[in-house]
């Protein structure tokens, strides 16, 4: 694993995570559990608004809402004075409701809403990311009825093709998200916005992918979208002043994947920073705003779930299997897209990994799997298996699936665990469902 100071093996020989006791979380608040690491949450918040701060000066910080999004989250991101990004109407009202600072929101989508765009307006959200020619004139129009100028960004795509999964690649040429700098697209809808009365074009967003390891990708990415901010200054006398470069930093997951400590991930921003100081030097350009969008990075490895080891069927000759009492509905990621993860019996983590076993979900689905291969002492049932760096698109893809319950939220710090998403209850399953009279 991973480990760290605040996430390693105590002196019982048990799993620990923010000063706390897996064992005895799951004994507390039962299981299956999400448990997040609020000091190393604010640790990767820190490295990024400080790296970002010391060798560039102007910039933001977005935390991408995606990732994990709750009230607390926010509370955190606002404690550590940096901004969010928002998808959707539920992620900004979230972020609201938490007493976010709108002017530090940005909200992203291709297919934005009507009503998503009223209410981004109504809460006058710092800046829209555009994608699309109708989401264009609908921003327009909106911002018009309110007597409004509206911040916005074009989210362009450089067709940098980053070395992970095809399912998380957004900046190939075909992609749904973007306009392509390659066909001419991205300077036709640079033009077209240009042209509305009641929108600020402020610069250009790329984001080209998730999981991404090595620097070359972002480099890449920043010297042909500085190329292009250069090329529209030609063209159409407009210099970008913001350029948001989304996010994407990987994290382990297992030891397929690269160990980043926090020095680590300070130094991928400073190559990314140094290749924008770089460009614009070359181009002529004024150096924009940066933003960045880390979400991922910031609560994957923060995230570890919590399940009570059941039944155990072992077919000789065959595989071993370890089901446990959560699966697909708490943590789709296998099924979507065989991701690997890292799992320990959390009460006897101290323990020699003796045997391969593929760990089972308790749905009605042979696909149900949490992982396949993972190297465990041999587990019996009523052991506490923890699976590590969940805190990322684990939480956020649940689904009520067989009508199992969502898994509660702890948030840990110095020992001490508290719910920050409460239990969902069988009533919490029904409370929308109705018997229409003629069924009665």
């Amino acid at each position: 694993m991973n480990a760290r100071k605040s996430l390693k093996v105590n002196g019982k020989g048990h799993l620990e995570i923010g000063g706390a006791d897996c064992a005895e979380l799951a004994k507390q608040f039962g299981t299956p559990l999400y448990v997040l690491d609020e000091a190393h949450i604010r640790a990767m918040m820190r490295i990024y608004r400080d790296t970002l701060e010391r060798e560039y000066g102007n910039g933001i910080v977005l935390y991408a809402s995606k990732a994990f999004s709750c009230t607390a989250i926010y509370a955190i991101a606002k404690q550590e004075n940096i901004g969010v990004d928002v998808v959707s109407g539920g992620e900004l009202f979230t972020a609201m409701k938490a007493g976010f600072p709108a002017e530090r929101i940005f909200m992203h989508g291709n297919n934005k809403l009507p009503n998503e765009i009223a209410y981004a307006l109504d809460c006058k959200v710092g800046t829209i990311v555009v994608d699309a020619y109708s989401e264009a004139d609908l921003i327009d129009d909106e911002a018009q009825k309110r007597g409004m100028i509206q911040d916005v960004l074009l989210r362009i795509n450089p067709g940098v093709e980053a070395h992970t999964h095809a399912y998380i690649q957004t900046a190939k040429t075909d992609s749904k998200f973007g306009f392509s700098i390659s066909d001419g697209t991205a300077e036709k809808m640079t033009e077209y916005l240009l042209s509305k009365k009641n929108l600020r074009m402020r610069g250009y967003h790329c984001h080209i992918g998730s999981q991404i390891f090595e620097k070359q990708s972002f480099v890449l990415a920043v010297e042909k979208s500085l190329k292009f901010i250069s090329e529209m200054k030609d063209s159409l006398e407009f210099e970008a002043d913001t350029l948001n470069l989304g996010g994407g930093f990987g994290i382990w997951y297992n030891d397929e994947d690269v160990k980043t400590d926090l020095d680590g991930y300070a130094d991928s921003l400073r190559t990314l920073l140094d290749a924008v100081k770089t460009g614009c030097a070359h181009y002529g350009l004024q150096l924009p705003r940066i933003a960045l969008e880390p979400g991922r990075s910031i609560v994957g490895e923060a995230g570890i779930t919590l399940y009570t080891v059941g039944a155990i069927k072992n077919i000789p000759n065959v595989k071993k299997y370890i089901a446990v009492d959560g699966g697909m509905f708490d943590n789709p990621r296998y099924c979507l897209y065989q991701a690997k993860y890292t799992a320990v019996l959390a009460n006897r983590a101290n323990e020699t990994p003796c045997e391969y076993v593929s760990v089972a979900g308790k749905c009605c689905e042979s696909g149900d799997l949490i992982g396949v291969n993972m190297n465990l002492p041999e587990a019996r049932t009523g052991d506490v298996l923890a699976v590590l760096s969940t805190g990322a698109y684990n939480y956020s893809m649940a689904s009520n699936y067989n009508r199992n319950l969502i898994p509660p939220v702890v948030l840990v710090k110095n020992g001490k665990a508290e719910y920050i998403v409460r239990p969902q209850t069988y009533e919490d399953l029904t409370r929308n469902d109705i018997i229409p009279e003629y069924l009665k």
